[in-house]
């Protein structure tokens, strides 16, 4: 056992430990002139780090979020097993051989992802303590505040992450090509984004949407209005002779905030209420069309960038549909008090939602490099598509399952506490004759013979109701 003499020998043992798995990284001495990786493969200990981090970032721990959401017993076991994995991970990623690395974006945000887990971590402990009492109780309220915006910021910093390791991994993004890299991985994840956004309000957010006395088309334009104001004054470098893509993406710029600011007007009706509108759809549908006439200096890139357009097309098309002729410009599909959404969803909602997931692929994976790097490698549009498409796919899976979860406990919380214990404890409370002379387990009683279905609960909520009482 350590003694608090021993303690200190311990750490710098850890310390030099850590700091030589850490300096095992090797060298640049063999990265060419002009490049950010050496031609070296990538050895199996690299491979390790990308398996141990696509599983505890990608799999484990946002599934120990949404089980943190529905107050499951199994979040903190999940989230400890995604950090006692992804920490071993994280030094893996430094004591690779093979294939050299200059310095990058995703060795240096590593770092700041880790202090983040450390972090969320450290919160979660604490609240996991129930300190009520003393500095870190007067501190409580803070800390869970922290630990639920942490919550949020940590899927976002992880898919930042996983982009960076992709393009490190490759040695693309350098020089001439940073811009439009930058572009196509921004765009493309903007795309993603609204997918995952819109399959969060179709499944979980029907509710907060109607409370909020807004469409989803006031939301929408809002975003395509800001974006357009940033592409309509950042695609052009100011002072640099005009080139063609200048011309149209600067012009889709302005399209998306003009057309934004329209859907905005449209949003609500004379008197003040929500109302749907096909802006949106129609900024989509455009915005496909002109990317399915970007020319492109190699076949495969045009095929990729034509098969983008028709996806965004096709996305801006289904839109108008459901909202035309599947939901009939019904701004929600529940009202504010909540209800089965599920029974409520049309199949057909699913396809402009899966489409945007798509184009967002299908434009990551078409930048420069990756077009030159598959052209030499004599892959096929046709191939190279549908690969993209199954990624699109098996993101689509991986979120409808998290908000399916979260959902259904939701909806069976909500009716066990408003169906079944509301009823009981208002007739209980009114009836203070009844709570004087009955001791809990008559009221326990009193439950089961009313709610045999859940005798346990009730005993638990009536135990507590007569203490209070």
């Amino acid at each position: 056992m350590a003694t608090f003499r021993t303690r200190p020998v311990i750490a710098t043992a850890l310390c030099c430990i850590l700091a030589s798995t850490t300096l095992a990284h090797g060298g640049h001495d063999k990265i060419p002139e002009g490049h950010a990786i050496s031609h070296d493969p990538i050895d199996t200990t690299l491979w390790l780090h990308i398996l141990i981090q696509c599983t505890a970032w990608g799999i484990i721990m946002p599934t120990g979020m949404v089980l943190g959401l529905i107050r499951s017993r199994w979040h903190v076991p999940t989230q400890i097993l995604g950090a006692v994995i992804a920490i071993p991970g994280y030094f893996l990623g430094h004591a690779h051989k093979g294939r050299q690395f200059s310095h990058n974006a995703h060795a240096s945000f590593a770092n700041w992802l880790m202090l983040l887990l450390v972090i969320q971590l450290s919160t979660g402990i604490i609240l996991k303590l129930h300190i009520e009492k003393g500095f870190l109780g007067r501190l409580r309220g803070w800390v869970v505040k922290s630990h639920g915006i942490l919550g949020c910021v940590m899927p976002v910093a992880t898919w930042v992450q996983f982009v960076f390791g992709g393009i490190a991994a490759q040695g693309f993004c350098q020089a001439d090509h940073t811009g439009q890299c930058a572009a196509h991985f921004i765009m493309g994840s903007a795309f993603i984004a609204y997918g995952i956004v819109l399959t969060i309000l179709l499944l979980n957010g029907q509710a907060l949407l109607a409370r909020s006395g807004r469409s989803q088309e006031f939301f929408d334009s809002l975003v395509i209005s800001a974006w357009g104001c940033v592409n309509t004054f950042t695609e052009h470098r100011w002072g640099q002779p005009w080139a063609h893509n200048d011309f149209q993406h600067t012009s889709m710029g302005v399209i998306w905030w003009a057309a934004g600011l329209v859907g905005i007007w449209l949003s609500r009706d004379r008197s003040g209420r929500p109302r749907r509108n096909l802006i949106p759809g129609m900024v989509i549908m455009v915005t496909g069309w002109g990317m399915s006439g970007h020319a492109q200096a190699l076949h495969l890139s045009t095929e990729v960038h034509k098969m983008f357009g028709y996806t965004l097309m096709l996305a801006g098309l289904t839109r108008i549909i459901e909202i035309s002729f599947i939901l009939r410009e019904k701004t929600t599909l529940i009202g504010s008090e909540g209800g089965d959404v599920d029974a409520e969803i049309n199949s057909f909602q699913y396809l402009p939602v899966f489409l945007l997931y798509a184009s967002g692929f299908l434009f990551m994976g078409a930048t420069e490099e990756q077009m030159s790097v598959l052209a030499a490698a004599e892959v096929t549009h046709v191939s190279y598509i549908l690969i993209l498409y199954s990624l699109a796919f098996l993101l689509f899976l991986c979120k409808s399952f998290h908000l399916l979860v979260r959902g259904t406990t939701n909806i069976s919380q909500s009716f066990s506490c408003s169906s079944i214990f509301t009823p009981h404890i208002s007739t209980l409370i009114r009836s203070s004759n009844l709570r004087s002379q009955m001791l809990p387990h008559d009221l326990c009683r009193t439950a089961m013979h009313e709610d045999t279905a859940r005798p346990s609960a009730n005993c638990a909520m009536f135990r507590s109701l007569s203490l209070k009482h």
